[in-house]
């Protein structure tokens, strides 16, 4: 059994931040998208995630995330990056608003997280879910999105994908933000690898290519892109001792800048600082760095870093 709609890309793809105005209402800054989409093609990024968990997408309403993925489908088209656009983490009726809006756009790919406040507590409930989000935009390739640290749905991967069989035709794999490796594995092998499974934990890609995952989503990319190609590509090589140490500098940046607070929002400021992209505060819940103080503590950091 094939899926439907066949999905080459393999590799490495970079959650972006999305650009916010450092206004009350934090408004979106779409002007930024297409330097923000050249900055990442100067760095050979050839891939873009819009609106996922680092784009903050669930705090934006459906017009804004409309935006943002119209103004990377431009920016990525001039480039010739591969696109991917999130569209969950939103009511039911939005989620397949965005799929169907996405199709349209004749993106990449549509990444979808599974319902937060009615979550699927099975695998059946989960197929039933993703099947509706696929009916919504059957001609473009669909992934699941799995991350249960956050979204607090903790069906198994390999169980999932191993029951979707002929029911979704355009699911074409998972991003796997987890560190269970064991799920991860079972995955990756499910129907001869059927599947892509992108993992999306910053801090663990050379276990993840020994477990044999191939493609990459860390967000850390956008502040480290030579830094994190370097580890898909030794990683891939089977060079894990060089993979491991360059890893090791990831894990140490991650662990400073989450002294300052949420790392997300830590990542996103160190991103106007040692980058040309300005990409603006976070959006509340999410905490800003905007103090004398949060910039100092920051400054300090990533001249340790840099």
């Amino acid at each position: 059994m094939t899926s439907a709609l066949r999905y080459a890309y393999r590799g490495l793809v970079v959650p972006v931040f999305t650009p916010f105005k450092a206004n009350a209402e934090r408004s979106v800054n779409a002007y930024l998208i297409p330097r923000y989409s050249d900055y990442l093609k100067s760095n050979n990024i050839d891939g873009v995630l819009a609106n996922g968990t680092t784009g903050e997408g669930m705090t934006m309403s459906v017009s804004e995330r409309k935006e943002v993925a119209e103004a990377w489908v431009e920016a990525a088209r001039r480039n010739g990056q591969h696109l991917i656009v999130q569209v969950g983490g939103a009511p039911l009726a939005d989620v397949k608003e965005l799929a169907r809006h996405a199709q349209s756009l004749d993106v990449d790919a549509v990444l979808c997280l599974p319902e937060l406040y009615y979550r699927p507590s099975d695998v059946e409930e989960l197929v039933d879910y993703v099947k509706q989000v696929s009916e919504a935009a059957p001609k473009v390739p669909l992934l699941y999105y799995h991350f249960p640290d956050m979204s607090n749905v903790r069906v198994h991967m390999g169980k999932f994908l191993e029951s979707v069989r002929d029911r979704i035709p355009n699911l074409v794999g998972i991003k796997f933000t987890s560190t269970n490796l064991e799920e991860g594995s079972h995955a990756v092998d499910v129907e001869n690898k059927r599947y892509v499974v992108f993992l999306g934990s910053n801090l663990i890609i050379p276990a993840g290519s020994a477990c044999g995952i191939d493609s990459f989503m860390p967000s850390s990319t956008n502040l480290f892109p030579e830094l994190l190609r370097s580890i898909v590509r030794h990683s891939s090589e089977g060079d894990y001792a060089t993979a491991k140490t360059k890893q090791q500098r990831v894990v140490c940046a991650f662990r400073k800048l989450s002294q300052l607070g949420p790392v997300l929002s830590a990542m996103k400021a160190a991103m106007s600082h040692i980058s040309p992209i300005a990409v603006g505060p976070s959006r509340k819940p999410l905490r800003s760095f905007d103090t004398e103080e949060d910039q100092r503590r920051l400054m300090t950091i990533l001249k340790a870093l840099i």
